[in-house]
């Protein structure tokens, strides 16, 4: 395995960062790639991490919270089903698209909709009533009727799962500064994509997001999925030099925080709350710099949903020369290695539910990737269900996906 490639990518591997492009800055990345070497197939130990600043309202977990969180570890929906899902993007759902994705689901056995609800760039994606929403983001029209919507699926019988971009959020941050991170000359900080984050210590950016996912369950969407929760890449770096409200409390432990409140808040609702996760968590330490644990996050979730797209691991992982091209050995490594990641978690362990890549990377360059079909998507499947996990979500940014695949293998 090339050990300097998979620290860069758990550097970069927030939850959420490989859906839509790669943020890479790489100096940063490998600053905060500074862990102990790790071999493919090993699971990692986390670590602390030591910076400080102010107090802030961001609570630290009580000695008398033992019960209140076996009791969220109870599933709220032991009956529903094993998901089998494709991701949607807002355009999509509110679109002439639709129609064919709805057709997909009706005549295999998909069953499921990942659908944006609060997108990356931090919109709102329906028109909202409440008022606090309005005024704290920037609702918009990509869905025309949100009710329609939600009558349509429950007509073709769709689990409906809402995608919530939680600290990823360009439209807050320039909306209310104060929120975000702020440079020295009092500009909002932007990474090298362009893109603002959020501030994950902040209080009120944690209830604004569960408003909407409140919101969204209150419509009548069946699980929350949160999305890029973490820090901005490389953030170790620039840590002490950009202001922000901040405290003691280590950033692994502000993440897994949020999820705790979140998971609490959601619960009275009766959905399930789950994360997307990048799918090298599970293979190397935790990243401190952005603030992800895989064993804490996935703890306090009902369902944990590792990226474990095939094209975004490097050459050796797995014993694999170019892992794109063999899709099969690359899904049965890192399942392994979630197993091993997860089981000592015991009754906390949640739902393993990977998204899996039903896309072609031509981007990694000739003889490195394979054009994604049918034989790719069901041995991804097949690797899956080898590994006793039999739940999955489709990734296509296009939600253009393979035809004829068996999603029974």
């Amino acid at each position: 395995m090339n050990i300097t490639w998979a620290l860069l990518m758990m550097a970069l591997g927030g939850v959420g960062v490989q859906h839509t492009g790669h943020e890479v800055d790489v100096s940063a990345a490998l600053q905060s790639a500074a862990n102990p070497p790790i071999t493919a197939g090993q699971a990692g130990n986390s670590g602390g991490d030591t910076s400080a600043g102010n107090p802030s309202a961001s609570p630290a977990p009580s000695a008398t919270q033992g019960a209140a969180d076996s009791a969220l570890h109870t599933d709220p929906q032991p009956d529903a089903p094993k998901v089998k899902g494709i991701y949607v993007t807002a355009y999509s759902a509110g679109g002439e698209r639709m129609e064919q994705l709805l057709a997909l689901l009706d005549k295999t056995e998909l069953n499921s909709m990942v659908i944006d609800i609060k997108d990356d760039a931090g919109y709102i994606t329906y028109k909202t009533d409440n008022a606090e929403l309005q005024e704290m983001g920037t609702p918009q029209k990509f869905i025309g009727d949100i009710n329609k919507l939600m009558t349509r699926l429950k007509e073709h019988d769709v689990y409906p799962i809402a995608r919530i971009v939680v600290f990823k959020d360009s439209v807050l941050a320039k909306k209310h500064p104060e929120l975000s991170f702020v440079n020295s000359d009092g500009s909002v900080w932007k990474n090298k994509g362009g893109d603002s984050f959020v501030n994950p210590y902040n209080e009120d950016v944690w209830k604004y997001n569960v408003d909407i996912a409140k919101e969204a369950a209150k419509l009548g969407f069946k699980e929350i999925q949160f999305d890029y929760v973490r820090f901005p890449e490389g953030f170790e770096k620039r840590a002490d030099s950009l202001k922000y409200t901040k405290s003691d409390r280590p950033r692994v432990e502000i993440i897994a925080d949020f999820v705790k409140y979140a998971k609490a808040e959601l619960a009275p609702l009766g959905v399930r709350v789950s994360v997307d996760i990048f799918g090298y968590a599970a293979s190397v330490p935790a990243a401190e710099g952005i603030g992800q644990d895989f064993v804490k996050i996935s703890k306090n979730v009902d369902v944990i949903s590792p990226m474990v797209y095939p094209s975004h691991y490097s050459t050796g992982w797995f014993d694999v020369k170019d892992p794109d091209k063999d899709p099969y050995a690359t899904i049965k490594g890192s399942m392994v290695d979630t197993h091993k990641k997860l089981d000592p978690l015991g009754s906390y362990k949640p739902v393993i539910r990977p998204w899996i890549q039903d896309f072609t990377a031509s981007w990694l360059g000739s003889g490195h990737f394979v054009k994604y079909g049918k034989q790719q998507v069901e041995d991804q499947i097949r690797a899956l269900k080898d590994e006793n996990v039999d739940e999955f979500l489709l990734w296509n940014a296009n939600n253009r996906y393979t035809s004829d695949v068996d999603y029974e293998q």
